[in-house]
């Protein structure tokens, strides 16, 4: 008994072996490619224990497993021409999924770098293609999306033949080249100083024209206001006459009185003021007598010789 153990335990580890081997397990994550002398035996795309045939080392039943997620490759700095002769930069990204596990595996051995080396060339010459066929703003205007459409359609056929799905096409970034930018930003900064002139120059008409009805209007109201002044004075003359009119008519002395009086302080109301005057003149004749009347001329006596 004792010398059988050893080859008890050889072959209960041999049959260990085989069980292991001949077993794999699949995640939600993965689809698993078994593969038996070379030739695609069986897919297995939904998660779970499987197995396969044991020793794989003999070329028997291996197994290649490739991503289920959706996946994603990016191309970057990518010099495209648009119709008017300028230049953008651009940066895009494709994301995928691989639909067809046997033929992925069929056309480029379930290697994803070759996969994605054809889809990016591919990406490469419709990128460029479809910016060539449009203008300058179309690809920073709302036609962008329809232009990564265009691109998604270009790239499905080449990615069905591998096996993939292409689910979206996605542009990063779209950047003029140094050159374009700075023609760009000088042909902006033209535009926007024209523009402002522009603005300056029917602000300064507005204000000029403005300024010229309020100057109108300065005029018509210094005018009218003159003329009312001129009819408002005229009246006050009128009333000033007619009351004066009525005074005379009511006291012609006491109106004399008032007038002499009146010209009394228009006279010497100034301290520098020197009248030459007779003392009979007609003038002074209030200050001898209140009642204005003029006093007899006095006669000098006759003398004998």
């Amino acid at each position: 008994m004792n010398n059988r153990l050893p080859y008890i335990l050889i072959g209960l580890a041999l049959v260990l072996m085989a069980v292991y081997s001949s077993v794999f397990i699949v995640n939600q994550r993965q689809q698993a490619i078994v593969v038996r002398f070379g030739q695609i035996k069986d897919v297995k795309t939904e998660p779970g224990l499987y197995f396969k045939l044991p020793f794989a080392f003999m070329d028997a039943d291996r197994v290649q497993y490739v991503e289920k997620q959706a996946l994603r490759f990016d191309l970057d700095n990518i010099r495209v021409q648009v119709s008017g002769g300028k230049f953008y930069e651009v940066d895009a990204f494709v994301v995928y999924r691989i639909d067809d596990a046997r033929r992925f595996r069929e056309t480029v051995s379930g290697d994803r770098e070759s996969a994605e080396s054809r889809l990016r060339t591919r990406l490469d010459a419709s990128l460029r293609r479809v910016y060539g066929l449009r203008g300058f703003e179309s690809a920073l205007s709302e036609e962008r999306a329809s232009m990564m459409r265009e691109v998604r359609a270009d790239l499905k056929g080449d990615a069905e033949s591998l096996g993939l799905n292409i689910e979206d096409v996605r542009i990063r970034r779209t950047d003029l080249t140094q050159e374009v930018s700075q023609q760009t930003f000088e042909r902006m900064k033209a535009e926007r100083l024209a523009e402002a002139e522009l603005i300056r120059a029917r602000g300064n008409e507005k204000g000029q024209t403005r300024r010229a009805v309020a100057d109108r209007q300065v005029v018509e109201f210094v005018a009218e206001a003159q003329r009312d002044s001129e009819i408002l004075r005229g009246q006050g003359e009128a009333d000033r006459t007619a009351v004066f009119a009525d005074a005379f008519a009511r006291d012609p002395k006491f109106f004399e009185f008032y007038r002499s009086m009146a010209a009394y302080g228009s006279a010497i109301a100034s301290p520098d003021t020197t009248l030459v005057l007779s003392p009979d003149s007609e003038f002074f004749r209030y200050f001898n007598n209140s009642d204005g009347a003029v006093a007899p001329a006095t006669t000098q006596p006759a003398t004998g010789n």
